[in-house]
């Protein structure tokens, strides 16, 4: 028991601090050419861009809904199993989460069409990890508790959903102004799989009565599967103590990165409208794609129905067989009517679909001329681009996001507002309303000498004045190398 007190204590620890998705800041913050990730459809007011390699868009974040470090680990007297219980293993539920994303980009870069400057093409590889733990309530509480004082308690083995995947992502995107109204974009996506797991289809129960030859018995019906790929092969070479195995590992990671993995498609859409010129919409769907988990695949199941009552020595037949191993046919005779099963069968799996929208309102001074009125014309007549990249000093607005995740769609509510200084510096001020918290205030800035941006956006910054504490942190940065030119 100690032992699985101390099990769900590291889990609780290792996990306080995770990752969300959504990136508010970046998102329709023009100025910044890694805002076509979010949407490819945004207006792209630059001649071409060229990102510094592995340093051009590092993306991290940390949230928790249910707890933080500080929950458990804060010198507040309080003793910590009475924390732990209290706080996490009956003080969460099963909508409370733990998910990680981080995003790096190896390759970027973009440049406009000479024939067609209506059009701006933009490439990459970026490297991320997902992952997301919702709260296994009932488990955690078997795990803590355990079963001796929880009779005719069903323990909901449905509870536990996870999923986690690393991956190299291949993308190629096209962003045209259709006229001084619409700008339209699309990406196109090869993903290649190094490291995938995930168990979200579990039903079934755990229950403990009082039995009839014995003081209680415990009943299963499970139907659970966890679906992994690319392990076998990092634990083959773990176990091979004849190698050095930091090259090996390194060889395999890379290997399956650069399509000799999994491998999946998808897609990207996004647009941006403007109903006058002031007054703009937009929107993006993105990771439209599935990944087909095939190469060094590992399944593993537990599918059945079965009640035992322990061990049952009966006497004096006992005695007939002394070399009896009571113990392996309890076993025995639970794997028979609760089989675990291994299998090696390659599977599809889709990618967490993400939904961004925006209405923004311009004012200000222009910085860069008068500002034509939005048009159903051709792109020659009237930059669009130029128009809402230089055209006003100051953006508000409001952006919603959405995620697809196993335990249905995921929301944040963001208001903005938007100033820039010059043709140097922009600013971008955010509130985000969403499950991890209700108090985040973001700051996003781009800064250009010459060719070269730098950016940095930071989320829930008053956070930032105890980590430990906070449910919630977030920051990106970048550097590119780049041309603001007009069309």
């Amino acid at each position: 028991m100690k032992g699985l007190r101390m099990a769900a204590l590291f889990c609780i620890a290792c996990t306080g601090l995770m990752p969300g998705q959504n990136r508010q800041l970046l998102y329709d913050f023009t100025e910044i050419p890694q805002a076509l990730l979010v949407n490819p459809g945004a207006v792209a007011g630059y001649q071409w861009y060229a990102g510094v390699p592995l340093l051009s868009g590092i993306s991290v974040q940390a949230g928790s809904s249910g707890i933080s470090v500080d929950d458990l680990f804060a010198n507040d007297g309080l003793d910590i199993n009475d924390k732990v219980r209290d706080r996490a293993v009956y003080g969460m539920d099963t909508r409370d989460e733990f998910s990680t994303t981080y995003q790096v980009e190896l390759l970027s870069g973009g440049f406009r069409s000479r024939s067609r400057p209506s059009d701006f093409y933009s490439f990459g590889i970026y490297h991320e990890w997902d992952m997301i733990l919702y709260w296994p309530r009932d488990l955690a509480i078997l795990a803590w508790e355990g079963n001796a004082d929880q009779l005719g308690r069903r323990f909901n083995l449905g509870h536990l959903k996870t999923r986690g995947e690393l991956l190299n992502v291949f993308h190629f995107g096209v962003n045209r102004q259709v006229d001084n109204r619409w700008t339209l974009g699309a990406r196109a996506k090869i993903y290649s799989g190094i490291l995938h797991y995930r168990s979200s289809r579990n039903t079934g129960y755990f229950l403990t009565e009082e039995g009839e030859n014995n003081l209680v018995a415990n009943s299963i019906d499970a139907d659970m599967r966890l679906q992994t790929s690319g392990f076998e092969g990092l634990r083959q070479i773990l176990d091979d103590d004849t190698a050095d195995q930091f090259p090996a590992l390194r060889s395999h990671l890379v290997r399956r990165g650069f399509f000799g993995g999994d491998l999946g498609v998808g897609l990207d859409l996004g647009f941006t409208y403007s109903l006058t010129n002031r007054l703009v919409v937009t929107g993006s769907l993105l990771d439209l794609g599935l990944m087909v988990y095939h190469t060094d695949t590992r399944n593993f199941s537990l599918r059945g129905a079965a009640t035992v009552e322990g061990v049952e020595v009966i006497l004096p037949e006992a005695l007939a067989d002394p070399d009896r191993d009571f113990w392996q046919d309890l076993v025995d005779e639970v794997e028979a009517l609760v089989p675990f099963e291994e299998d090696s069968r390659a599977f599809v799996g889709f990618r967490p679909t993400k939904l961004y929208g925006s209405i923004r309102y311009n004012w200000g001074q222009p910085q860069s001329g008068p500002v034509p009125e939005p048009c159903d014309c051709d792109y020659r007549t009237g930059g669009a681009a130029g128009r809402q990249i230089s055209g006003y000093r100051n953006a508000v607005g409001a952006q919603l996001f959405a995620i697809n995740r196993p335990r249905g769609p995921q929301a944040a509510l963001t208001a903005f507002y938007l100033r820039r200084v010059g043709n140097w510096l922009a600013l971008k001020a955010t509130y985000t309303a969403d499950k991890f918290t209700l108090s985040n205030l973001g700051l996003g800035m781009q800064f250009q000498a010459g060719p070269v941006q730098a950016y940095l956006l930071a989320d829930n910054l008053l956070g930032y004045r105890n980590l430990a504490g906070s449910r919630y942190a977030s920051f990106q940065f970048g550097l590119n190398i780049l041309s603001w030119k007009r069309n």
